[in-house]
C-alpha cells in the first residue's frame, strides 16, 4: 500500500508540473505571436526615446522590430500621411490641416524645451519677454540682460523641425526669428552652443542630461525639469507625438503592440527614464 501511495503521489505531482508548464507557454505565446516590423520617421528630439523603445520592447514582444528614421517632425508627419511609414514622430502638436488628412495625434510624453547657453555665460535666468527679444533680434548683446558685453549668437533649428515649430508657436514668434545659425539636429545645436562663445539655443530637456560645456537657464525664475513640466510652471513645453493615419485601433497588430507597451508600467518607466513626463490625460 505504501508503494502504491508513493506511485500515485508521483503521478499527481508530475501532472501538476506539466499543467504549470502549459500555462506558462500559453502566457508567453500571447506576445510571441505578435511579429513584424513597425516603421517610424520623424523628430530628432525623440531619437533617444525611440531607440530605447526599439530595444526595450523586445523583452515583451521578441518577434517585433521597430525600424526608425530621424529626419525631422515635418518629414515624419508627411511620411505617415503618405503611407510610407506606420508612425510619424513629431515633437510638436499636429496642425489642423494635418489632422484634416486623417492623422491622429497620439501623445506619448511631454517634454520641456530647455534654453541653453555656453557654460562661460554668467546669465542664469531670462524672462519670456527677454527670450522673445533675443530671438527676434531686439536684444543682441548679453549686457542687455545682465551678462557680459558680448554679442549674442542666436542658434535655432531648421524650418521643418518640430522643436522649432513648438518653440516659435509657444512664444508667438513664428516667422519672426533672427537666426545666426539654423541647424538640422538636436545634437548639432548642443555642439554649436558648446563651441560658440555667446551662443544661445533651444533643445529637448532629455538632450542635455550629463552634457558638459553648456548650461540651461531658468525661464521666468523656473528651472526646466520633470517636476515643473508636470505641474505646468515651466511654460516652454511640448508634446511628443506618435502620429498614425487613423485611430490606433485601426492599425496593424504590431503597431497596436507599440502603443500597448508604451501604456504599460514598463513603457511608462521607459519614458520617465529619459527625463520625460508621462501625460496624465
Amino acid at each position: 500500500m505504501k508503494k502504491l501511495g508513493a506511485l500515485l503521489l508521483a503521478f499527481v505531482l508530475s501532472f501538476s508540473l506539466v499543467g504549470c508548464g502549459n500555462n506558462s507557454s500559453t502566457e508567453d505565446s500571447s506576445t510571441d505571436d505578435i511579429s513584424g516590423t513597425v516603421t517610424m520617421d520623424g523628430s530628432t528630439s525623440m531619437e533617444e526615446l525611440v531607440n530605447g523603445l526599439a530595444e526595450a520592447i523586445k523583452e515583451v514582444y521578441p518577434n517585433l522590430t521597430i525600424e526608425p528614421q530621424f529626419t525631422g517632425s515635418g518629414t515624419g508627419i508627411q511620411s505617415v500621411a503618405d503611407g510610407k511609414v506606420d508612425i510619424g514622430n513629431s515633437s510638436r502638436a499636429l496642425k489642423d490641416e494635418e489632422l484634416a488628412e486623417g492623422l491622429v495625434e497620439n501623445i506619448v510624453a511631454l517634454d520641456g524645451i530647455a534654453i541653453i547657453v555656453n557654460e562661460a555665460n554668467t546669465v542664469t535666468n531670462l524672462t519670456t519677454d527677454q527670450l522673445v527679444a533675443i530671438y527676434t533680434g531686439e536684444i543682441s548683446n548679453w549686457s542687455e540682460v545682465g551678462g557680459e558685453d558680448e554679442a549674442i549668437v542666436v542658434i535655432g533649428r531648421e524650418a521643418s523641425s518640430g522643436t522649432r515649430g513648438a518653440f516659435e508657436e509657444i512664444l508667438g514668434i513664428e516667422d519672426a526669428c533672427n537666426y545666426a545659425q539654423e541647424i538640422n539636429s538636436t545634437g548639432a545645436v548642443v555642439a554649436g552652443v558648446q563651441s560658440t562663445a555667446g551662443a544661445i539655443g533651444y533643445v529637448s530637456l532629455e538632450a542635455i542630461s550629463d552634457v558638459t560645456g553648456i548650461a540651461a537657464v531658468q525661464l521666468d525664475d523656473v528651472e526646466c525639469n520633470t517636476t515643473t513640466i508636470a505641474d505646468g510652471s515651466y511654460t516652454l513645453q511640448r508634446p511628443f507625438v506618435m502620429a498614425t493615419k487613423g485611430e490606433v485601433s485601426e492599425q496593424s497588430e504590431a503597431v497596436q503592440a507599440v502603443f500597448t507597451y508604451l501604456e504599460s508600467d514598463a513603457g511608462q518607466e521607459l519614458i520617465e527614464s529619459f527625463g520625460l513626463v508621462v501625460p496624465t490625460e
